[in-house]
């Protein structure tokens, strides 16, 4: 790894050091990596090919775990690949652009995949507290609107991030960046330049993405909750939760890790770099692989589609 001096200057690129104080272990952490990766690709991709061919997913439900699945893609590939040729290549150059493009992407789409929840939790509410508008107010295009209106959102909210840093800091004391992917905080850390506007800008994203989303969504729940209760038979009550089911599992799945990482970023300074690190990846990398995992095993009609092609492979076979 290169070294610089510890002097303010305007840098053309950055150096990122991967898992901070596991270098040695780069290569067999490519390994558990490089698989958690496959895995994701393989999985999004499978249920975009699901229900692109089975008509019958052609729903509001699906058409969101689609909009999650290319969301996942998109987070799990802008960081991954470089992460890979770190541990195999030592490759962790950066140019300045790039690190600035990569960040927007992480945030933004991080962002967008919290608007696209909400919106499934919006579709939830409509099915099971109004079932019989459901398919009048949750059509095809207003499905589109939703998932374009969380994209907006998340360009709106995220777009001002990386033109502060290149705007209003353009000196930094280090070009090492002690990180695998230029996350917002990692890269502000090394300004030479007043950074509380980027701070308070940062928290108040997260605040209002992370807080707010989730609290739209438990508000949502509490009322399908109420609606549940309210139905006659023990077994109606677990029919109508289990459509939920999966909806709720994939919110823990992406909610928790990302709180979990933002409480250390914030306040764990006593926890040692490579843990917060190999947390901030996971965090990309988790939901992205159980996303599909988790709608493949309680979704009936995905589950039998790939029961089906998997016996018409072995029958060819």
């Amino acid at each position: 790894m290169p070294t610089f001096h510890n002097v303010c200057s305007v840098p053309s690129s950055f150096w990122l050091t991967g898992i901070p104080g596991l270098e040695s272990l780069h290569i067999w952490l490519s390994i558990p990596f490089g698989s958690m990766y496959l895995v994701a690709v393989v999985g999004n991709i499978t249920i975009l090919a699901m229900v692109r061919v089975e008509r019958s997913l052609h729903q509001p439900m699906y058409l969101f775990l689609c909009m999650l699945a290319v969301i996942d893609l998109v987070l799990s590939t802008s960081t991954m690949p470089k992460l890979l040729a770190i541990f195999w290549f030592g490759a962790g150059k950066i140019g300045l652009d790039a690190c600035l493009c990569q960040m927007f992407l992480i945030h933004c789409f991080a962002t967008v995949e919290s608007g696209i929840f909400l919106a499934m939790a919006f579709d939830r509410y409509v099915a099971i507290c109004n079932p019989l508008r459901h398919s009048m107010v949750l059509t095809q295009a207003v499905v589109g609107r939703l998932g374009l209106a969380a994209l907006l959102r998340g360009i709106l909210y995220i777009g001002p991030l990386p033109l502060m840093i290149r705007l209003r800091l353009p000196l930094y004391k280090t070009h090492v960046i002690s990180h695998s992917y230029c996350e917002h905080m990692a890269v502000v850390a090394l300004t030479c330049g007043d950074s509380r506007v980027n701070n308070v800008y940062g928290l108040s994203i997260g605040f209002l993405v992370l807080i707010l989303d989730s609290a739209a969504i438990a508000a949502s729940y509490v009322m399908i909750f109420r609606a549940v209760m309210g139905l006659t038979t023990p077994e109606a009550r677990l029919k109508t939760l289990g459509t939920c089911g999966s909806h709720i599992c994939a919110i823990l799945i992406f909610y928790i890790p990302i709180a979990v990482s933002s409480l250390i970023h914030r306040f764990g300074h006593r926890v040692p770099p490579p843990i917060h690190t190999l947390l901030a990846n996971f965090y990309l990398l988790i939901p992205p692989i159980l996303n599909p995992i988790v709608y493949a095993v309680r979704t009936k009609q995905i589950r039998d589609r790939l029961l089906q092609i998997l016996k018409s492979g072995t029958k060819i076979r």
